[in-house]
């Protein structure tokens, strides 16, 4: 096996996720038009998106990811929104878009027309969360948008099943299909209620990080592969597990959360620049077989199901949001009204990814190759096209409709209202430990565990503080590049030490260990 290809898709993508960070263009457009750039130089292998890969091998990490930094409380709190999108939306799309390629494209039988509907629906759960990160939403829109993206997918995959057993003539209804959704539905959901607690038990009781952060790398696959073979939804029972375990990540060791965090990180930077550079790699192979769709009719075919695919989701969004409202005083009374800018960032932040090219991939050759071809492409093209038009003026919409910011001095007085609560209490709980004579400490080492405390209490406040007239530091930004060059010092010493044989370098590691955990203690005690 040639590993080439991936090292270069790895190291290539990584390289322009990083330049992304630099420039005011998203990292997910970026990495598809630098993928559609590559896709034509000589000499650059072909990359071919496999389904068998993309569904089972990055699918779950992605959305493991992406619902473990979810608020199960939040997602809960605006569960009928994100119903009415993630269910109610993608079937609307998938009928939408199928009756409207049908009328559109000479030929195309209306059984493979839903199936192009049902391979678009889905927005993207990577593309939503990129986004939102980037131009700072609201959180309630973030929050409708990423339960939205995390629980689609499962809606699409149903859907695409049911249309595309009538394409090659299974024999398949939208009755059957209805009853396969909700077994699919309950049985995904099932199967995380099942596995969360035990896994969440499992990850508590190892004692040693490494073991812990090995099994929640496998988590995400265990919860997909267990749902799949079941007949269930993978994507659904990965979103349930994923969301209790965030929600109990407290109760796991400072250690293992730590070095999660950091696992987790580099595997969703990886996964999610590779899958986009992927997506624009694939241009060549798309257009290679588009066979009998050739010439402007293609273009044509194109541009229009993007536009219906935009089209609908502004269709479906605004009655969603505001009908509800009107019929219902109890959805007045439970949830905050929501503004026609909401729903304007809501429908242009439907953004299609990879996993409507995976599924669209995975078209079996029972189809015909015409039509198997011409989805192929379809998609293809509403994905890129969301990807660039939508992923390009987002940011510029959102600015334009100017959302009210984030009340910083709010959330800090917030925080600093918690941190004292939380520090009344650890005064509280020391005073009864020193109370029992098998706790005794020397006073210097009571001071200083007291001295941390106050320290911890008071870090909060002081970012309310005035910045230093001379550097412009905050008294926060002060102490943090303090610490840092007291550290700094120590590590240079103990490095000295090892060079001149003084200490040997197992001892060095121990001691930089210790070190690091005191910089990231005070890194994240300064905020």
């Amino acid at each position: 096996m040639d590993v080439m290809p991936l090292l270069l898709l790895v190291a290539g993508s990584a390289a322009v996720a990083a330049a992304a960070r630099r420039t005011p263009a998203p990292a997910p457009l970026l990495l598809v038009v630098v993928g559609l750039a590559v896709s034509y130089i000589p000499g650059v292998p072909s990359y071919t998106l496999d389904p068998h890969v993309v569904l089972p091998l990055l699918l779950p990490p992605l959305l493991y990811t992406s619902a473990s930094d979810s608020s199960y409380l939040d997602l809960r709190a605006q569960l009928r929104p994100v119903a009415l999108l993630s269910v109610g939306y993608v079937l609307f799309a998938t009928v939408v878009v199928g009756w409207a390629a049908y009328a559109i494209v000479p030929g195309l039988p209306l059984p493979a027309a839903l199936v192009l509907g049902a391979v678009v629906a889905p927005p993207d759960a990577v593309a939503a969360a990129a986004v939102a990160r980037r131009v700072g939403l609201p959180s309630r829109i973030t929050t409708i948008l990423q339960g939205e993206s995390l629980v689609n997918d499962a809606t699409a995959i149903t859907a695409y099943k049911v249309a595309l057993g009538a394409a090659v003539g299974a024999g398949a209804t939208w009755a059957g299909g209805i009853g396969e959704f909700a077994l699919a539905a309950v049985g995904g959901v099932g199967i995380g209620l099942v596995l969360m607690a035990p896994l969440h038990w499992l990850r508590t009781h190892l004692n040693e990080p490494l073991l812990q952060n090995t099994l929640s790398l496998l988590i995400p696959f265990v919860a997909y592969g267990v749902a799949e073979q079941a007949h269930a939804s993978g994507v659904l029972a990965v979103v349930v597990v994923a969301l209790y375990l965030g929600h109990r990540a407290w109760e796991v060791d400072f250690a293992t959360r730590l070095q999660e965090e950091a696992v987790w990180k580099m595997v969703a930077f990886v996964l999610e620049s590779a899958v986009f550079t992927l997506i624009g790699l694939q241009l060549p192979i798309v257009l290679k077989r588009l066979g009998e769709y050739q010439g402007p009719a293609a273009v044509w075919y194109a541009v229009a199901v993007f536009l219906v695919v935009v089209v609908a989701r502004f269709v479906w969004v605004y009655p969603a949001t505001f009908l509800p409202r009107l019929l219902s005083e109890r959805v007045r009374a439970r949830e905050e009204n929501p503004t026609w800018r909401g729903a304007m960032v809501t429908s242009w932040a439907g953004m299609r990814g990879v996993v409507s090219l995976a599924i669209a991939f995975a078209i079996p050759s029972t189809m015909a190759d015409g039509p198997r071809n011409l989805i192929l492409f379809l998609t293809f093209t509403t994905v890129i096209g969301t990807l660039v038009v939508q992923g390009v003026t987002l940011p510029p919409l959102i600015r334009l409709l100017r959302f009210p910011g984030r009340d910083r001095q709010a959330e800090t007085l917030a925080e600093a209202n918690a941190q004292a609560q939380a520090s009344r209490a650890a005064e509280a709980r020391l005073d009864d430990l020193l109370a029992d004579e098998r706790n005794a400490l020397p006073p210097p080492l009571v001071d200083r565990l007291r001295t941390v405390l106050e320290r911890r209490r008071n870090a909060v406040w002081e970012r309310l503080g005035q910045v230093n007239p001379v550097t412009g530091e905050s008294v926060d930004d002060t102490y943090r590049r303090l610490s840092r060059e007291m550290i700094s010092a120590e590590r240079e010493v103990f490095v000295r030490l090892r060079d001149h044989r003084h200490i040997d370098d197992e001892m060095l590691r121990a001691l930089l260990r210790r070190l690091d955990l005191e910089e990231a203690a005070a890194f994240r005690e300064a905020g």
